[in-house]
């Protein structure tokens, strides 16, 4: 019997990422991948050779029945009237537009914010780079005639669109991706086109929002690879691709350690959380996906390794032979500022070292501990907007560690499984693609894991908020 394909395309903050599925089974048969550049202002001519070198080392897409693009969220997408782009994008971990977060939270209130599209805002969110671009770059922000992120822009450049070909009917988004932006309402499921206005100074083109099984279209004729004329998905953010391929649902939390941490899970409604940490997007089938995030994961544990002159697995060795607490050596990750809390300009700190505590494994041991308390900590965030969280699944190249698995579990009540190794992302990218077949996302298998339970040991936390405290982030 022929087998039925389908692709799944996820453009994340470091690569591109392309599988290839069977699509009764969710089984994948082959992938491909390419690098992005290492930067947090980057021109997406990159994101776009990148699919296709990506496409081209999975060998091409010539027997693929459907694709969808998953992607990044928040990074936006400058487009003038010609179709092509009119400058570089800031990623959503580009610092830049801190300034302009605060300035569009001072006009307006940030509880205004908070109340019409459920966003506490922060500096990665689309509308903090809108105005970003119009303060510092006036003369391509007068050029800009419409606004994407990424994987709507990819998919328009699925569809024909791009330099030359400015048919920005076209454009195409979903409401995750849409739910991110800051000028869309999980309320009333549409744009608020005024705070648009309000931040950027005027109003510019923006993607149609589909719903979940909608087309975005067919496959343009000339893309290497890529026949011409297969239906292409929707698409979806990363996030809430990640969430349909686990098939998450109501009291399933997912913690996601990877470039940044993240912690999601399914609402039937929108959130609002006033306290500023629980952001409510919508996911890829109609529900809600409260989130929080953070800036700092998985690379912690790069730098952790890299400072040992060790491998990851020596770094956990190390990590599992320290006590919890690390007898007293604690570290706060926030190498890079951090998103939850609002610390952008905060940097790394080593606490209570001493002649005795300041060893190898203490030191492994404090930074897998000092990165799971920031992530702990998201779930105290959603449990104090009332979302109910049962049980908790653990992804991300982090999740592979021995010492994270287990740290984890001392650190929370709740039971901890771990899907198997799996792009999750291009997964729920390529159900999307699946769904343009069949009118319905296909239920293919989740391998898990259920860790064995250890003693919770409060310590950890309590020694991290007493950091925090100190020196004054609490």
């Amino acid at each position: 019997m022929t087998r039925r394909l389908v692709a799944g395309i996820d453009s994340s903050t470091q690569a591109c990422k392309v599988t290839v599925r069977d699509l009764a089974t969710g089984e994948q048969l082959r992938e491909g991948r390419a690098a992005h550049p290492n930067e947090t202002l980057v021109h997406p001519e990159a994101w776009w050779q990148a699919l296709l070198l990506a496409v081209q080392r999975a060998g091409g897409l010539d027997d693929v029945l459907a694709v969808s693009v998953a992607g990044q969220q928040h990074t936006p997408v400058f487009l003038g009237a010609d179709g092509d782009v009119v400058t570089p994008s800031p990623l959503w971990n580009h610092l830049g537009s801190h300034p302009h977060m605060e300035d569009l939270n001072r006009e307006l209130g940030r509880e205004e914010w908070i109340r019409r599209t459920g966003l506490p805002l922060t500096l990665s969110d689309t509308v903090t780079k809108v105005r970003w671009l119009r303060d510092t770059h006036p003369e391509a922000a007068t050029a800009t005639v419409a606004v994407a992120v990424v994987h709507d822009w990819l998919t328009w450049r699925l569809l024909g669109g791009g330099p030359g070909a400015p048919d920005f009917d076209r454009l195409v988004t979903d409401r995750s991706e849409a739910s991110g932006t800051g000028y869309w309402s999980g309320e009333t499921e549409d744009y608020t086109p005024d705070l648009f206005a309000h931040a950027f100074g005027r109003a510019a083109i923006l993607p149609r929002v589909l719903g979940p099984l909608d087309h975005a279209g067919l496959t343009a004729a000339g893309i290497p690879g890529i026949p011409a004329g297969i239906p292409v998905g929707v698409g979806s953010g990363d996030n809430a691709a990640a969430a349909l391929a686990l098939g998450v649902s109501e009291g399933d939390a997912v913690l996601s350690l990877g470039t940044s941490g993240v912690v999601y899970t399914v609402a039937p409604r929108p959130v609002h959380d006033y306290a500023g940490y629980v952001c409510s997007y919508a996911d890829a089938t109609g529900a809600h996906l409260p989130i929080v995030a953070t800036l700092n994961a998985a690379r912690n544990l790069e730098l952790g390794a890299d400072l040992l002159g060790c491998d990851f697995d020596e770094l956990s060795a190390l990590a599992l032979a320290a006590p919890p607490g690390a007898e007293g050596l604690t570290l706060l990750p926030y190498f890079e500022g951090e998103r939850t809390p609002d610390l952008p300009h905060a940097r790394a700190s080593l606490l209570h070292a001493s002649l005795t505590n300041f060893t190898r494994p203490n030191f492994a041991r404090a930074v897998i501990e000092g990165t799971l308390a920031s992530q702990v900590w998201m779930l105290r965030a959603l449990d104090a907007v009332d979302v109910r969280v049962d049980r908790l699944l653990l992804i991300g190249g982090a999740a592979r560690s021995r010492a994270v698995r287990h740290i984890l579990t001392q650190m929370v009540e709740l039971p901890v499984s771990v899907p198997a190794p799996e792009e999750y992302v291009a997964r729920g990218a390529a159900a999307q693609a699946a769904s343009t077949l069949d009118g319905a996302f296909p239920r293919w298998s989740v391998e898990l894991t259920q860790l064995p339970g250890s003693e919770l040991d409060p310590r950890i936390a309590q020694q991290h908020d007493a950091a925090k405290a100190v020196l004054g982030y609490a």
